[in-house]
């Protein structure tokens, strides 16, 4: 079995103007985050592990901002095709772990919603996608509530080429 780890990070400011999507789900805030696609800064995090870990690249590699395609796209859509090349390579999913950091909106009571999702989207069981919240205590860009931050590490499995 040939092993791979994979570290993703990610970060979107807020903005008025959207809704706020958080691992594929609408989370109920007073703003969203500012984007190309639907912004949803914890996917994008997921997805930069993933190929990261499959040596594939990032997710502007496969996506680009620059592509009218992906204007306003659903990040779900975005990490179904990124996982998809990471199958493509032998490569499966066998853990992932997330920390979001952001000061407001408060997370946990999505944090299952949130996993149950991102397991959907990987195919894989909900105890192998985990997702935490933190703050940034007041520091920072974050700790301003300007703004968004997730770090993101996958574990693939796969067979040796």
């Amino acid at each position: 079995m040939n092993f791979r780890i994979g570290f993703g990070y990610d970060v979107h400011r807020f903005s008025k103007d959207r809704k706020l999507i958080l691992g594929g789900i609408e989370i109920p805030h007073t703003h969203g985050l500012k984007g190309h696609s639907d912004a949803d800064v914890l996917l994008h995090a997921i997805t930069d592990a993933l190929l990261g870990a499959a040596a594939l690249g990032d997710i502007g590699t496969h996506f680009p901002d620059t592509d009218p395609a992906y204007k306003n796209a659903d990040s779900s859509k975005l990490l179904e095709m990124a996982y998809l090349k990471v199958q493509e390579d032998n490569l499966s999913l066998i853990n992932l772990d997330a920390t979001v950091i952001t000061e407001k909106p408060v997370l946990k009571p999505y944090i299952i919603s949130i996993r149950e999702r991102i397991a959907e989207i990987l195919i894989t069981e909900v105890s192998n996608i985990s997702v935490k919240a933190t703050t940034n205590e007041a520091m920072g860009f974050v700790g301003r509530s300007e703004g968004i931050a997730v770090h993101a590490v996958a574990l693939l499995g796969g067979k040796n080429k």
